[in-house]
């Protein structure tokens, strides 16, 4: 099977109400362009979304690693009728695996919530192949204000942030937001090259980050939204169904798209945007 699409990708994408994601996602498939005989470590995989999305478009054996045994139990609930994956609980700075023994890596929102980011990449780097690549996705330190308004106006005013809760908005469970040049030393400190750069989502609904995390995913892995809304917020469900176009959850996706529409997957450097994103590749 060949590399998917724009449109295979999108379609995919169709039910996320987190547009900054739309775009890691897209970013991650170009830059990685996963074929049926890699295998690709996805590191920090969280409940397994990016293993479901690349199994989805191809046969590559897959492996994620995950510290938090909640979500590596969704994961494991959502992909159990898949085939070559492996997952594990564990941390990125031990990764059971023997060197080089991976094509591709996935660093995706993962650096910001440990402690030791480049002890972390350079573990990566011993179980990739020389020439090996890793894409990296990070919260950007010049997030916009509409973004996450509650934290914006507290870094500004008081010089801190709310890291935990229903307001914790892009600071939630963070140990730090990157500049571009923090995490260009990151990745050169760990031995890693750099070979593409790309930064994205300026324009956004007010307060998305704390309607679709602080509150929407709460109350969806609670169990609380009806069948048909759950389907439309499913991350999981990828083949592209939102359902009906009265469904309150795809009213919301249209609205969060039509403030989207102003984004572009690049932005010009030095403007506020939610993600910063590094393409490294281990010298070989």
């Amino acid at each position: 099977m060949s590399t998917p699409d724009t449109k295979t990708i999108a379609q995919m994408m169709r039910n996320e109400a987190d547009m900054a994601y739309r775009r890691r996602v897209k970013t991650i498939f170009e830059w990685l362009e996963p074929q049926n005989g890699d295998h690709i470590l996805d590191g920090g995989c969280g409940r397994g979304f990016y293993l479901k999305f690349i199994r989805h478009v191809c046969e590559a054996r897959l492996a994620g690693v995950e510290l938090e045994l909640p979500y590596l139990r969704i994961a494991k609930k959502a992909l159990a009728n898949e085939a070559h994956i492996t997952l594990i609980n564990g941390s990125l700075y031990d990764l059971p695996f023997p060197e080089r023994t991976f094509d591709k890596a996935i660093l995706s929102e993962v650096l910001e919530h440990v402690d030791d980011d480049v002890r972390a990449l350079q573990s990566v780097a011993r179980v990739l192949k020389p020439g090996g690549l890793i894409a990296i996705t990070v919260p950007n330190a010049n997030y916009p204000f509409w973004w996450d308004p509650v934290n914006k106006t507290l870094e500004t005013l008081f010089k801190t942030h709310i890291r935990h809760g229903l307001l914790a908005g892009i600071w939630a469970y963070h140990v730090r937001l990157y500049t571009p040049d923090q995490l260009r030393e990151a990745v050169l400190s760990a031995g890693l090259e750099i070979a593409g750069e790309r930064s994205f989502t300026h324009h956004c609904f007010p307060f998305i980050h704390n309607i679709v995390y602080g509150l929407g995913k709460t109350v969806l892995e609670a169990g609380l939204l009806p069948g048909d809304m759950a389907a439309a917020a499913d991350r999981h469900n990828v083949d592209g169904k939102r359902g009906g176009a009265l469904n309150p959850i795809n009213v919301g996706l249209r609205l969060f798209e039509w403030f989207d529409r102003g984004n572009r997957d690049e932005e010009t450097t030095g403007r506020a945007t939610v993600n910063l994103c590094i393409l490294a590749r281990k010298p070989g």
